[in-house]
């Protein structure tokens, strides 16, 4: 079939061709050549004033708004740019009637055109929401709770609209038409999309339950995780670890797995000391009133000394009346008191949060001693700051120890094994010394 081409140029309609009509050429690639120049002219200017004019009344209305980090985050992402494109190719679409050719030719050309605006106008879009969650994650509430996710999939959506409406426009058919189609297709979508849905689903969940947020503390073995998270996405969650390495963990595995979330220790404003002593069995007995004295210089049990020797004294002389022998009279011991001295200790010390549980009490004895633990709560959860209110507490507790005649237990080194041996050594050649002198006094 053969083309017909307009016999007048509609570029001269469109310009009062009764007037100008002297200066329009008769050739017919003239007239598209100078339509086109007409658009590119035309659409050049729509693309500044865009650009210019648009753009720099929005960014005085943001000032005034006090909306800075926008104006930042909008030229970081080139939104104004993909904006002054599409504008353009709009305009473009609307007036390629201009055009000197055929019905054939312009419906091509629209339909070309009609995409690249499209495609243009989804870039100006997802480039809008990335710079929503760039302002967003510098404001306070961005710091905790993350929209990352939700920004995904906004993404997402946008460009399974702009592919429907991109194919319904090449194919000159209604994009209800294609929509009603994926109904077919719903089985082989949701075996695609199964892990974007099961993200959606445990980001939903995770976000409205408070279950996670940037700067958490989590640790999850079973991923080798332990560490800060530092991005939530929708698909993944980043974990910086201590090691300065990141793990990477799907979304969904966070919602459906357990794990430790170290925030509300945080929060709560202590950090848990849970440390024990292994003394050594051995060197626990009674103290004397001699010992018991002279523990009395120490400021933190004198208080707790003269409480007990008040209650012993009448006990025992209440045992004492009833003609018990002496062996059953009562009796401070040197552990007992070392556990009052640790408990009024971290009862006094300045890094001890006086709010929460306090404790020191003994476990259950084994092999390897018997163990004093002391339980309680620093007032400061930084890490450095934790490590070292804990560290003095045990230097402290470590030292005192001689003080109530109590040894630490600890498993033979083979420095002690080389003592022993030495010291029987020792102990063997003074026996064959005093034999060789007993000998000789006798042949004498």
């Amino acid at each position: 079939m053969e083309e017909k081409f307009p016999t007048e140029p509609p570029l001269a309609e469109w310009l009062n061709w009764s007037v100008i009509e002297s200066w329009f050429p008769s050739s017919l690639w003239a007239q598209v050549a100078l339509a086109l120049v007409a658009l590119l002219l035309t659409m050049a200017l729509a693309s500044w004033i865009t650009s210019r004019v648009l753009s720099g009344l929005f960014k005085r209305l943001l000032r005034v708004a006090g909306q800075e980090e926008w104006i930042k985050a909008l030229a970081q992402h080139k939104v104004v740019r993909y904006c002054s494109y599409a504008v353009p190719a709009y305009l473009f679409v609307g007036n390629v009637a201009l055009l000197p050719v055929s019905e054939a030719w312009l419906i091509s050309i629209a339909r070309m055109a009609a995409t690249l605006a499209t495609v243009l106008t989804v870039l100006a879009l997802v480039r809008l929401l990335a710079a929503w969650q760039q302002v967003y994650a510098a404001s306070n509430r961005g710091q905790t709770r993350s929209i990352k996710g939700y920004i995904e999939l906004a993404k997402i959506a946008l460009w399974a609209i702009g592919v429907i409406f991109v194919i319904s426009i090449l194919m000159d058919q209604s994009p209800l038409l294609l929509l009603s189609g994926l109904g077919a297709l719903s089985a082989v979508l949701l075996l695609v999309f199964k892990d974007t849905l099961l993200s959606l689903v445990a980001s939903t969940q995770m976000s409205s339950n408070d279950m996670l947020r940037i700067g958490d503390w989590i640790e999850m073995k079973q991923a080798g995780a332990d560490g800060f998270v530092i991005d939530i996405a929708l698909h993944t969650v980043k974990v910086q670890n201590w090691d300065k390495t990141v793990t990477t963990i799907p979304t969904y595995k966070l919602f459906s797995e357990s794990y430790r979330n170290w925030r509300q220790m945080f929060e709560s404003g202590g950090r848990r000391i849970k440390r024990t002593l292994s003394i050594d069995a051995t060197s626990v007995r009674f103290l004397s009133d001699v010992e018991i004295e002279d523990l009395s210089r120490f400021a933190l049990l004198d208080e707790y000394l003269k409480e007990k020797k008040q209650q012993l004294r009448q006990t025992n002389t209440a045992l004492a009346q009833s003609g018990i022998d002496r062996v059953n009279h009562r009796r401070l011991s040197n552990i007992g008191t070392f556990r009052a001295y640790c408990m009024a200790y971290i009862q006094q010390h300045p890094g001890i949060h006086q709010g929460m549980i306090m404790m020191v009490r003994m476990m259950e004895p084994g092999a390897e001693g018997i163990p004093i633990e002391i339980y309680c709560f620093t007032n400061n959860t930084a890490w450095v700051e934790f490590e070292r209110i804990q560290g003095d507490i045990f230097d402290h507790f470590l030292a005192i120890l001689p003080e109530m005649s109590l040894r630490l237990f600890q498993t033979p080194t083979g420095y002690d094994l080389s003592q022993g041996l030495s010291m029987a050594r020792h102990a063997a050649s003074l026996g064959d010394s005093n034999n060789n002198s007993t000998t000789n006094g006798i042949s004498s």
